[in-house]
């Protein structure tokens, strides 16, 4: 097994879909959204495709590397990545230049030099959702337990605003039946 695929296994957690939800409002309807790590068993993947979202896929595990790809042609870039590579990730971000949402841990989003300097010279907005993520090791298992940190979706070109607070709703859990 190569390190990128073990390095990834062990950063390979899943996202809930109340936390999922929140961001659907900020994408504009029929866009092209791309994945980029996750798999075809992904909830970000079937409820953005349900929302009626045109979806484009790719994981390490599949051998498409993020950081080694070709950019796909889309409007938005969603995802939950690894948080291990967050500096890497939203330096490959900004560069790219598409709107984007991804799903992180926000404990000491502002600690590094690197992220201080991205933040202070790209537009970006956090959306907090209230309460703290429980995600899950496997889909289909319940949360181990609530993890010791909070979490947003840092975005970029999503809105005008900063800082946006969101609940985490069901009601369009419940329209789609998910």
């Amino acid at each position: 097994m190569d390190f990128a695929k073990k390095k990834a296994e062990k950063d390979e957690w899943f996202t809930p879909k109340e936390a999922i939800f929140p961001i659907l409002k900020y994408l504009k309807p029929n866009s092209k959204i791309w994945c980029p790590f996750d798999t075809d068993e992904s909830l970000f993947v079937s409820i953005l495709r349900k929302s009626g979202y045109r979806v484009i896929q790719s994981h390490i595990f599949n051998k498409q590397d993020f950081f080694l790809m070709d950019v796909t042609d889309c409007d938005y870039i969603v995802s939950n990545p690894p948080y291990s590579l967050r500096n890497k990730i939203l330096q490959r971000l900004f560069k790219i230049g598409k709107p984007f949402a991804m799903l992180m841990n926000i404990n000491g989003l502002f600690d590094s030099d690197l992220r201080w300097n991205l933040f202070k010279n790209n537009n970006f907005t956090l959306i907090y959702l209230k309460g703290r993520v429980n995600y899950m090791e496997n889909y289909g298992e319940k949360p181990k337990a609530s993890p010791p940190f909070q979490s947003a979706y840092i975005c970029s070109q999503i809105s005008d605003k900063q800082i946006i607070f969101e609940e985490r709703d069901t009601t369009e859990q419940k329209k789609l039946k998910i």
